[in-house]
């Protein structure tokens, strides 16, 4: 049994518990070092606490997955630390790479790109680019829209069977944004069919009237949907006899991409 001291205590109630997150990080610097984990008596020698108070706060990160005991009865950094670090590195790794693809949407069709992941039932977007500008509008950069009545959302979307897309999608009011805008998950259902088969998704005048998208996919080494890239612009620009050439355009874009990020076709 472990017996908390009046220190503790007082630690804990002086900063709002505070220092129990400086202790967590501590924990977590102290196991990055070692492969083969800690004991908490060890860790808690290594960081200067109490051993009960290193009990609790291990116990706790464990519970959440961030640091995990071994066969041995030690601790070592777990699977879910590892996880949130490396989503997002590879979303940073997927900006590089996706960038210089983004620009090529923009010079060579004199259209916006955008590149995009899911969060949820919306698209947030992580790089734009402007016809009008070689820089990067950061307004931009972070906004969330509707998956169901974007080109990049549909993309996303159409990584998930039907049934997953049911769920995902199941708290989503539909609102209709123009008369040619998706208003069921039915309806999106259908629609993601069309777009696995063509490899590519449009919002055609769904999310703003006179305005068009094109979206492709963009695939990891597991083939799986991460991320969309795409090109956008006024109808009067990007007409329908554009649509099918743009299409294939940001298609090639978006294969370039996912083979830089380990894709195999």
């Amino acid at each position: 049994m472990y017996i908390i001291n009046i220190k503790e205590i007082q630690d804990m109630a002086t900063d709002n518990n505070v220092q129990s997150i400086d202790r967590a990080l501590d924990i977590i610097e102290v196991l990055s070092d070692e492969n083969e984990g800690l004991g908490v008596t060890e860790i808690a020698a290594r960081i200067g606490l109490h051993k009960s108070t290193a009990h609790r706060i291990i116990t706790t990160m464990a519970n959440r997955g961030y640091i995990s005991k071994t066969e041995k009865g030690t601790y070592k950094i777990g699977l879910k630390l590892i996880e949130c670090v490396s989503c997002y590195i590879n979303s940073l790794e997927l900006q590089t790479e996706a960038r210089p693809y983004v620009a090529r949407i923009v010079s060579e069709l004199g259209l916006t790109s955008h590149l995009g992941v899911l969060d949820g039932t919306e698209v947030v977007y992580i790089e734009k680019m402007d016809v009008y500008s070689n820089i990067r509008l950061y307004s931009q950069i972070g906004l969330h829209v509707h998956a169901y009545s974007s080109s990049l959302g549909k993309c996303l979307l159409a990584n998930y069977s039907a049934e997953e897309v049911r769920a995902r999608m199941s708290g989503c009011s539909f609102i209709k944004f123009t008369d040619k805008t998706i208003g069921s998950v039915e309806e999106l259902i259908e629609d993601l069919t069309r777009v696995r088969t063509r490899g590519w998704a449009a919002d055609d005048e769904e999310s703003e009237s006179g305005h068009r998208c094109i979206g492709a996919p963009i695939y990891d080494y597991r083939g799986d949907i991460i991320a969309a890239i795409s090109a956008s612009g006024p109808t009067t620009v990007l007409t329908n006899e554009k649509m099918p050439a743009v299409a294939e355009f940001v298609k090639q874009q978006a294969m370039e991409i996912s083979k830089s990020m380990g894709y195999a076709e």
